[in-house]
């Protein structure tokens, strides 16, 4: 293949350095826990990790030891419960310390479009009245120079590296979205380097016949990797559902180290790819979650 179409193991490697400011981004919908997967499997170290939602992508990055901060807005297990595995990190320093950096989800939007803009900060309406302020320095206060009136402001965020996962791309990297969506185009525009996790690769024609789904440019992009079922226990809409039972799991799984640690140790560290992950998950759990059924029943985590 052409283009800038290479291994997730080789954009990871080339692209993810130790101490890097780092951004999965994807709200509920594409989120590319292969990308995760791989910074673990390399042991990459110190991130600083930043994400609106973290859930589950960086509790797993955090139990592995990959992540020295995290930069949030909100963070758990939707609809289920606690991060475990960050939990441990933060109140016990296991595997090390974490160090957390909050704010509102708007809060986090802010950062990343002015990050994108290429301005210093950016200014909201809100925080007033937050104890988010008095934990958090880099959330100040201005006066308008237009109304007087008193506004919150953020710094702009510049991430080393964004990791977008997308339904498909062309050779080039001209991305495509279509579903729910959250701040990639921010996320992409505000960082340093870009990759793209494609479930499909498709000629430059389906794209340009198509361009209202770009969110993302080629011109922006470093690399574009191939890789379908990336997203999952996520989803990415007309591939593959939402597996709602693993994040039900996984609260069973995270709340003790021992078998978190299991966890990563057989399907992380275990397996050498998403084709693998795929295939121990088996054809008949693909099936369930093919996107044109509602998934249903469970794989035997042994946990």
């Amino acid at each position: 293949m052409a283009g800038k179409v290479i291994s997730m193991s080789e954009a990871i490697r080339r692209y993810v350095r130790d101490g890097d400011t780092l951004v999965i981004e994807g709200f509920t919908h594409l989120i590319c826990f292969a990308a995760s997967h791989e910074i673990i499997r390399q042991k990459k170290r110190d991130l600083t990790a930043c994400r609106l939602t973290p859930d589950l992508i960086y509790d797993q990055m955090v139990a592995a030891g990959c992540v020295k901060k995290l930069v949030f807005s909100w963070a758990g297990n939707p609809g289920v419960g606690s991060l475990y595995g960050l939990r441990r990190a933060v109140e016990e320093g296991i595997p090390r310390k974490v160090e957390i950096e909050e704010y509102s989800h708007f809060g986090m939007v802010a950062r990343f479009m002015a990050g994108a803009s290429h301005l210093p900060f950016m200014h909201l309406k809100s925080f007033e009245g937050s104890d988010l302020p008095g934990r958090n320095r880099n959330i100040r206060f201005i006066r308008c120079p237009y109304t007087g009136k008193k506004l919150a402001t953020v710094p702009a965020l510049h991430p080393d590296v964004a990791i977008v996962q997308v339904q498909r791309s062309d050779e080039e990297g001209n991305a495509q979205i279509w579903g729910l969506m959250g701040v990639q185009r921010e996320a992409a525009f505000a960082s340093t380097k870009v990759i793209i996790v494609a479930e499909e690769l498709v000629p430059t024609s389906v794209i340009r016949a198509d361009p209202n789904r770009t969110l993302i440019p080629g011109l922006i992009v470093d690399a574009v990797v191939i890789e379908p079922f990336a997203a999952h226990p996520s989803y990415a809409l007309g591939y593959y559902d939402r597996d709602n039972e693993f994040y039900v799991e996984w609260a069973k799984i995270s709340r003790e180290k021992v078998s978190l640690d299991r966890y990563l140790d057989e399907w992380v560290y275990g397996v050498s790819g998403r084709k693998e992950y795929a295939a121990k998950l088996g054809a008949a759990y693909l099936d369930k979650l093919k996107a044109d059924r509602r998934p249903s029943g469970s794989v035997n985590y042994g946990y």
